[in-house]
Order: structure tokens, then sequence, then C-alpha cells
């Protein structure tokens, strides 16, 4: 369990405006922070599965405020990802690979319109 020193360090820290407790980003922090420390506590007490019930229950409420925050704001997701160095949803980095995909067929694609245009018309070449 988080104390109120440490909940108020992170809440400063990852708050969007001045009176901000509650919002995704604060809540995904703290939730990352009791994960830290429930995965520390598992380490030295492997039989505690009353703990190991939690822990799974705080990871699956991260993720879909993850989920929520990444449908909602983007930007603000991007940025807490980096900032509390989490990995990528799976879904999140099909997207970006998707996307990669798609930009190098299309740079691929205008390449073969220049060099096509370049054979049509050699004098254009400096």
């Amino acid at each position: 369990m988080l104390t109120k020193t440490i909940k108020d360090n992170i809440i400063e820290k990852y708050k969007t405006h001045t009176n901000d407790t509650g919002s995704a980003s604060v809540q995904i922090a703290l939730l990352t922070k009791e994960v830290e420390m429930l995965t520390q506590h598992l380490r030295d007490h492997k039989k505690d599965f009353s703990s190991r019930r939690g822990l799974v229950k705080k990871v699956s409420r991260r993720r879909r405020l993850l989920k929520f925050l990444r449908q909602d704001d983007r930007g603000q997701f991007e940025k807490i990802i980096k900032k509390l160095e989490l990995r990528r949803p799976a879904e999140s980095m099909a997207v970006e690979e998707d996307i990669k995909q798609e930009e190098a067929a299309r740079l691929a694609e205008a390449e073969e319109l220049i060099a096509a245009e370049l054979l049509k018309n050699p004098k254009t070449v400096n």
C-alpha cells in the first residue's frame, strides 16, 4: 500500500491540471507504483496468493485505463508510456507496424513513379 507522501509525489508529478487527483494519467501512475511494490513483495513471498490476486487485478485495471487513454488522448498515452517506461499494448504495436508497412509501400510506389518519369524524360535530371 502506498503511503500518503509517495501518493502525493506521484499525483504532483503526473497531474494534468492544478486540482487533478483522478485523471487516467494519475491513476495509471499510481497503479504502476502499486504493481512495482506488489511485484517486489511477491519475489520475497512466493506463496502469498492473495497478494498475487491483487496484483493481477491492479494490472488489469491499469491495462483498461491505458486502453481508455489510448482511445481518448493519444498524445497523453504516448507521454505516460514513455515516462513510466511501460511496454506498449499488443494492439498498439500491431497498428504501428501496419502504419510503417503502409508508409514503406507508399515510399516504394513514389520511387517507382519517379524512376518511370526519369526514364520517360531523361533531360529533367540535373
